[in-house]
């Protein structure tokens, strides 16, 4: 089989970017987090890091935990005290971009979601001292990552990480609660629903579930104060007027005031387009809060943790917005995608072991991506794609059947029906930010072994057309 030669791969230095967008920004907290003194609620958490325990009247424990950590460390300095904080808004960036890139977006579209989120209303400020709201923030955005991660890839097991997620949110602030709240009414709201039948879903609220007992055994044990001490600061709030304006404040106070048209981009991505409705769910994961919030009168900045995952959303519209470029220009970028797709595969069929190549196949679900494997793949080796739809389904499937098959166009659903074990390769790639028809919302690439019933018995029924 021919060599390939192949461009060194780009995801690596976009990743690097957006690593060092969030070590940027965690240095800038560090550095200015040593002014003013402590904050009164830094006192409160001084205080229950000398006496740990699963959970305090205020909050659950995990703020106060990491406090103790920074307490060994650093001792009862201010910057050192400060210095998780720091760290929890660098990560929250950098799954901000990352998150963009789950979307589809390129380098352009992850650095515009990470410093949007990096200015956004309270994100601002709260890495420049310790509080229980920054790591809030920090596990409401790594829900949002790892569910877009799931949409994306179609790959349950994500469930693991999004358990994790919640449960760490709940041991930080339980407005997470809210949160998981809207991702379960999106699951219902969508086709996302069929996770419900997950087993990998269930285990992700296992984990979750390990995660929260001791709390909420802690919690049982003493009553369950921490409602009352709810109640009874909500009822402060109605008093003081504190929850007076909660819509209004979200375009001025919850998240910066530039950054208000990028989000409400992204729910007209999530929403409104073609390519944001593989993930609506997230688009509920906001709209569902929003109304609990507002419903149960609720603090203007309880809403701010989900803001990033709506960033993100905005940078990925407008980064394959086509307004600036020609029709020239947008038709070459549109074939462009073609020959990337042809390169995408020829990496997958690279990353196999030797023994796999030698009896692999390249199955398209449309002619199109067929005819650009067989075009721009000769250059990289590829087999002669086969695939279903029109003529090619006449083709057949090779004489011997392939072994190995790399599997483009199709979702996950229709690949289990076919094949008894796929596993997610890749994501086409959308250079400039183009959307291709063809391949919008079925971007991903698969490796799948054996056919289910053998190849002679599936290629009868697999005929289509398109």
């Amino acid at each position: 089989m021919q060599n390939s030669q192949l461009p060194p791969r780009l995801h690596l230095t976009d990743t690097a970017a957006i690593w060092l967008t969030g070590l940027a920004f965690c240095l800038v907290h560090i550095v200015t987090s040593g002014r003013y003194g402590f904050h009164r609620d830094e006192l409160l958490t001084y205080s229950n890091a000398l006496h740990l325990d699963w959970c305090y009247v205020v909050y659950p424990p995990l703020t106060a935990w990491l406090a103790r950590v920074e307490l060994a460390l650093f001792g009862a300095s201010l910057i050192g005290f400060r210095f998780l904080a720091a760290v929890a808004i660098g990560l929250l960036i950098v799954l901000t971009g990352l998150t963009a890139r789950a979307f589809g977006g390129n380098r352009q579209a992850m650095l515009v979601a990470a410093v949007a989120a990096g200015i956004a209303g309270p994100i601002i400020f709260s890495g420049s001292f310790l509080s229980y709201m920054t790591f809030d923030l920090l596990w409401w955005v790594a829900v949002a990552w790892c569910v877009a991660c799931l949409l994306r890839t179609q790959n349950p097991r994500w469930w693991l990480g999004i358990g994790t997620a919640v449960g760490l949110g709940m041991l930080s602030k339980f407005t997470m609660a809210f949160f998981v709240a809207g991702l379960l009414g999106g699951m219902l709201l969508t086709s996302n629903r069929r996770y419900l039948r997950s087993p990998w879903f269930w285990c992700g609220v296992g984990v979750a579930t390990v995660i929260l007992l001791p709390v909420l055994i802690w919690q049982f044990q003493h009553h369950f104060v921490g409602l009352a001490w709810m109640e009874s600061i909500h009822a402060r709030d109605l008093r003081e007027g504190r929850t007076d304006y909660f819509l209004p404040s979200q375009f001025w106070r919850t998240t910066n005031p530039v950054t208000v048209p990028l989000w409400l981009a992204g729910l007209w991505f999530l929403f409104a387009t073609p390519a944001g409705k593989p993930f609506r769910m997230l688009g509920w994961m906001y709209v569902i809060p929003l109304i609990l919030f507002l419903a149960a009168r609720g603090r203007d900045y309880y809403l701010c943790p989900a803001y990033p995952m709506l960033l993100a959303a905005g940078a990925v519209w407008a980064e394959g917005g086509l307004s600036s470029l020609s029709q020239h220009s947008r038709a070459a970028a549109i074939r462009t995608t073609w020959t990337t797709l042809a390169v995408t595969v020829a990496r997958v069929r690279d990353s196999l072991p030797a023994t796999e190549r030698v009896a692999l196949g390249v199955l398209a679900v449309d002619e199109g991506e067929a005819g650009a494997v067989n075009l721009y793949g000769r250059a990289y080796g590829l087999p002669e794609a086969i695939s279903g739809m029109n003529s090619n389904w006449l083709r057949g499937y090779g004489n011997p059947p392939p072994q190995t098959v790399i599997a483009v166009g199709f979702t996950r659903d229709e690949l289990d029906r076919i094949f008894a074990s796929c596993t997610w390769a890749a994501s086409l790639p959308r250079p400039y930010g183009i959307v291709n028809e063809t391949i919008v919302a079925r971007s991903e690439v698969w490796v799948c072994r054996d056919v289910r019933g053998g190849w002679p018995v599936f290629w009868q029924h697999f005929q289509y057309y398109g």
